[in-house]
């Protein structure tokens, strides 16, 4: 489901009101975590910043603390453009500490040192030297044995001698997998019912036992925490503890001697280990070289976080780029970040789709969505601030990408890139006027088209993409379409039309009380079932469009046939069900196309 970030300004800066007292629980769950984490980490200083909106998100300053709303009131942000953070520079002895640990661990006995490859094309495209980190060539595809490696392997015999346990739905649970079998360690991965069985498998082929809880990784994760305690499992967090992000370090120690006078280096940022490991490194050994930290619109827990001055928690994530859609950052993570990097940027989904297509066009490789973030972030900083003649470096985290995913990406790559437009144009429905919109198209050649003339409507509808060479070539056609009277709007950025749209031209059914809602279901059997216990029999379902994107989650379009005074007991009822929705009645792109 796409997700609007009505985002920041350009730096953080403080919020008076962003420090509050929480009292914790220690006889509930989330009591034992926090004691937990608590015993584990020490006392923490934590600098204040200010708040950043996205959709609905929950503001949580610590991880058993009440949920509380956030409102929505930020400007734009675009694509690239630098939130910057100001780092506090933190403890010179601790960091000193992490640098040594940095350099002494143990990462090789799994790891390679992963190359760092000019990318050509990119380079030329964008006048920078760009670099491409490719930890997609670890044996497991992914930068995640490192710090899992790492951690695992200064446990004592005995703790090793008992076991490991971890939560994950992806990377991380290869990596506690891989470094279990290499150290002798019985590693259980607890992995949410709703995980591809191609993970699940690749975790069981490495040596891991594989435990399914809960529809979420927050159920999931708690039930491994439970499972720790209860059987003596020492857990190995995905990102939130020294031992792993020291080892998601040493691709800064990679980097630094792979290449001098670096720019900036992008980091994909999801629960916050890699960016905290290279940063710890990096600001003590060349910190000229920036570290920003990449993020889509959709899961910008960390950008929130920092603009917040506390941790903030999404209430809805978009998982297009699941290895990074985490909800809430960690808490050692969110501190190295406060201290240590230059700022954030943010891309879409078809800017991180974009990326895709053009690691495959320099070498024939295919990285996975959250494995594109940085290139994908990379590419759009260098852009919105002209950067030439840099020597730029973008971190491919990993290439463990479900196939059915990828014609999602192959839809968003050339709208992401520019070099397709996807449009709405309504002509007058008479005999040559489909004849005479061609024309107008002109140069242009059209590579998908969808058209249905329907008498409900005074105009037909045509949505179609185009592909662009010169953006000026496309604003000149828009503008004859429009100066012809046929009203044209580019819907590019829009993943309501890509997903859904286009395959509803045939307008609306004039069914009375008639509302659309795109919800939010997990990818699992049994999802749709659940939804119609829920809202059939009681109201009637006159729209339905859903297609398999190879995600965690799906994005299903339905149309209810509902009284305006049962509005609120919809609304109730939906609420209940716990599958994020929004209305789309008042969605322009949808109006146009569907509800006119």
């Amino acid at each position: 489901m796409e997700f609007l970030c009505l985002a920041p300004t350009h730096s953080f800066s403080t919020n008076p009101n962003s420090t509050k007292n929480i009292s914790i629980d220690r006889t509930s769950t989330t009591g034992r975590i926090m004691k937990m984490y608590q015993n584990m980490r020490g006392s923490t200083v934590r600098p204040s910043a200010l708040p950043l909106k996205m959709s609905r998100i929950v503001s949580v300053p610590d991880i058993s603390a009440p949920v509380v709303n956030v409102p929505a009131i930020l400007p734009k942000v675009d694509p690239g453009e630098l939130i910057v953070n100001k780092p506090t520079g933190g403890d010179s002895d601790e960091l000193f500490q992490y640098l040594v640990d940095i350099l002494a661990a143990p990462v090789y006995d799994v790891a390679i040192e992963s190359p760092l490859e000019r990318a050509e094309k990119l380079s030329a495209r964008l006048g920078v030297n760009f670099f491409i980190k490719r930890e997609d060539k670890q044996s497991v595809f992914s930068f995640k044995l490192r710090g899992a490696y790492n951690m695992m392997s200064n446990l004592s015999k005995e703790e090793l001698a008992k076991g490991v346990i971890t939560a994950s739905a992806g990377n991380h649970a290869q990596g506690v997998a891989l470094a279990g079998t290499r150290l002798g360690s019985a590693a259980t991965i607890v992995m949410p019912t709703t995980t591809p069985q191609i993970k699940v498998d690749a975790v069981k082929a490495l040596g891991g036992k594989v435990v399914l809880h809960g529809e979420t990784f927050d159920e999931a994760q708690t039930h491994a925490l439970e499972l720790s305690q209860n059987n003596g499992l020492t857990f190995i967090p995905p990102f939130d503890a020294p031992g792993v992000i020291k080892g998601q370090g040493t691709i800064g120690t990679e980097i630094n001697r792979q290449l001098k006078d670096i720019h900036a280096v992008f980091v994909p940022v999801g629960g916050g280990g890699l960016i905290a490991g290279v940063a710890s490194f990096f600001k003590q050994v060349a910190p000229n070289t920036k570290i920003i930290g990449v993020e889509p619109f959709g899961a910008a827990s960390m950008t929130l976080s920092l603009y917040e001055g506390h941790r903030v928690k999404l209430e809805n994530v978009d998982t297009f780029a699941d290895g990074v859609a985490v909800a809430l950052v960690g808490e050692y993570t969110f501190a190295k970040c406060q201290e240590l990097i230059d700022g954030m940027v943010l891309v879409g989904n078809d800017n991180i789709s974009s990326a895709i297509k053009d690691v495959y066009d320099e070498g024939r490789n295919i990285l996975e969505t959250s494995g594109a973030v940085s290139i994908a972030g990379a590419a759009a900083y260098c852009e919105f601030y002209k950067i030439k003649n840099e020597n730029i470096v973008a971190i491919a985290s990993g290439a463990n990408m479900d196939f059915s995913k990828l014609h999602k990406v192959t839809e968003l790559a050339g709208l992401g890139s520019g070099k397709e437009a996807l449009l709405a144009t309504f002509v007058i429905e008479q005999p040559g006027s489909f004849k005479a919109f061609v024309g107008l198209v002109g140069s242009l050649n059209i590579s998908e088209l969808t058209y249905r003339f329907t008498s409900e409507r005074k105009n037909a509808l045509i949505l179609y993409r185009v592909e662009v060479d010169e953006k000026s070539d496309l604003e000149e056609m828009i503008g004859k379409m429009n100066s012809s009277n046929m009203n044209t709007l580019n819907l590019s950025h829009s993943e309501l039309a890509v997903d859904h749209l286009k395959h509803l031209v045939g307008g609306s059914a004039n069914i009375s009380d008639e509302i659309f809602c795109e919800f939010t279901f997990p990818e699992k059997a049994g999802s749709l079932s659940k939804f119609l216990d829920v809202f059939s029999p009681r109201w009637n379902i006159t729209l339905c469009r859903y297609r398999d994107q190879g995600d965690i989650n799906a994005s299903v379009l339905v149309g209810f046939q509902i009284p305006q005074s049962e509005i609120d007991e919809f609304k109730k009822q939906a609420d209940a069900l716990g599958y994020p929705y929004e209305f789309d009645n008042f969605n322009e792109a949808f109006n146009l196309v569907v509800a006119e």
